[in-house]
């Protein structure tokens, strides 16, 4: 009678056991063994549970996170070009400003030593200028000259 009650008992215990819980158990050498499906009866049932995974989902789920790795990334390589483009623009600037001042202080040199200034007409004429003139585009070259080498 004793063998049917305890063929009973695990036929029990092993049939109410759900997929998802997690057993701890003792094997014959007294180490702690962890399970899905206990192997002997004095099973105690942990308040941990498993789950199966699902291939699919986890291939769907990687290819989601590589996804948004690579819009990371491809922001991350956007943003590293912009600062690069607005630093190359800053230095072109600064050479540009620097060969704009140092044209405007030649004009200026120019129109300070010159002795007569003249403008050239539309069939390449010349029209000498006035002093009031003269005075008038030296002011003109010097504040030129002050806007672009003016933070020197």
């Amino acid at each position: 009678m004793k063998p049917i009650v305890t063929l009973a008992a695990v036929l029990l215990f092993a049939g109410g056991a759900e997929a998802g819980d997690v057993y701890v158990t003792r094997d014959a050498k007294g180490n702690t063994v962890y399970t899905d499906t206990p192997q002997t009866v004095p099973a105690e049932k942990v308040g941990i549970r498993s789950a199966s995974t699902d291939p699919a989902e986890v291939q769907k789920r990687y290819a989601q996170d590589m996804k948004e790795y690579a819009a990371g990334d491809q922001a991350y390589t956007k943003a590293a070009e912009k600062q690069a483009d607005a630093s190359k623009a800053r230095e072109l600037t600064a050479q540009d400003r620097a060969k704009r001042c140092a044209d405007a202080r030649q004009r200026y040199q120019s129109y300070l030593y010159a002795q007569r200034l003249y403008e050239t007409g539309p069939n390449d004429e010349r029209r000498y200028l006035t002093s009031d003139e003269i005075d008038a585009a030296r002011a003109d070259a010097k504040q030129v000259m002050d806007e672009f080498c003016g933070d020197r």
